[in-house]
């Protein structure tokens, strides 16, 4: 039997873990920026954060879009 492999870049990749790495890498300023929601903005923190993306699809489609570009290219 072979192994298949997904070709998505966010298979096995947490919300918590999008969130985590992007604001690492941009700030909280730098992702209200990019992405321009409150919980970016106003209470910064990765528990408000998910609690929000988890409730707002168009939101979490914006985050999960900036991840895929910004950590695996434009290809996607």
């Amino acid at each position: 039997m072979t192994e298949q492999r997904s070709n998505d870049p966010l298979h096995g990749v947490t919300l918590e873990q999008v969130v985590t790495r992007l604001q690492g890498h941009y700030g909280w300023d730098g992702l209200a920026l990019r992405v321009d929601i409150n919980c970016f903005k106003n209470d910064q923190s990765i528990k408000s954060s998910l609690k929000f993306l988890r409730k707002t699809q168009w939101a979490r489609d914006k985050v999960e879009k900036l991840y895929v570009s910004t950590f695996h290219g434009k290809g996607y």
